[in-house]
């Protein structure tokens, strides 16, 4: 965390709420980084698109190139906050026959040295399973955290118990759009990192980074002292330098999903891997 930062609420990234010295995957990442005066970078990828194949041999190339976390994105029919780039990506993958149950074991089969994984799913599919069967599943299978975009803050406490007692991190997010008055009930069910929207609007690849995201991240600062991850329109080493010394770390999404689309084999990844790799370079660049 930067030095600008202003801790202000009860609980650490680094302590769970329960007053154990025992951080999660999450926390001792983002709290490793800090300490090197570095960023996070976590890539976004579509479970399932062009295949499960190709995701994870994304997934292990994307961490030998130095990503530090990893966003694995659910396919679900109705877009929550998806630009183009992931609603085609989410489409391409069901109508190729992808299924939770298949990610499940495949992510259960990667090595435990690997970046922690976390699951952004829709809540339609946690309920569906049932939330504490869905939950359980997840945690078998190496998840590491998940983020339900379509879970209110307001709505998401009985998640949120259930996802601490697996020993999961539950994600929240935080636009601009967001009253600052909601900061701290947003806050108070979120672990691992708080996910910062940066944009207005859905995701997708931007030209520059919003000043009102500037604004949001020192506000937030006076409200927790979890980590802030920035998403929604990061796209260029440039916008990280924007955000550093105010964020903790870098999403990177639609840029990915973009580049994956076309990689059907070995050779197509690699210039993938290469922009990756760019990225987490920019990100880990001491401030």
């Amino acid at each position: 965390m930067s030095e600008s930062a202003a801790p202000a609420a009860a609980t650490s990234p680094t302590q769970p709420a329960d007053g154990s010295a025992t951080a999660s995957p999450i926390a001792a990442l983002f709290a490793e980084r800090s300490a090197a005066g570095q960023m996070a970078f976590m890539p976004f990828v579509t479970a399932g698109d062009p295949t499960l194949d190709q995701t994870f041999a994304a997934l292990h190339a994307f961490d030998e190139a130095g990503c530090d976390l990893f966003e694995v994105g659910v396919p679900y029919s109705d877009p929550i906050a998806d630009g183009p780039a992931i609603q085609a990506s989410y489409t391409r993958a069901l109508n190729n026959g992808f299924r939770v149950d298949e990610l499940m074991a495949r992510l259960g089969d990667l090595p435990s040295a690997m970046a922690p994984r976390v699951g952004m799913v829709s809540y339609s599919i946690v309920f569906r399973r049932d939330p504490v069967a869905f939950c359980q599943l997840a945690k078998a299978s190496g998840l590491a955290g998940l983020i339900v975009p379509d879970l209110p803050a307001v709505e998401a406490s009985e998640l949120a118990a259930i996802t601490q007692g697996e020993g999961l991190d539950l994600v929240q997010l935080v636009a601009p759009t967001t009253p600052p008055q909601r900061y701290r009930h947003i806050v108070e069910t979120c672990r691992g990192f708080l996910y910062c929207v940066a944009v207005t609007g859905v995701t997708g690849e931007r030209e520059r980074v919003a000043d009102r995201l500037l604004e949001m991240l020192d506000d937030l600062r006076r409200e927790t002292d979890l980590p802030l991850a920035v998403g929604f329109g990061i796209s260029r080493p440039e916008h990280i330098d924007t955000l550093r010394g105010r964020a903790d770390g870098a999403i990177v999404g639609s840029a990915v999903v973009n580049r994956m689309a076309d990689a059907h084999d070995a050779d197509s990844l690699t210039s993938v891997v290469q922009y990756v790799r760019e990225m987490a370079d920019a990100c880990h660049r001491a401030a």
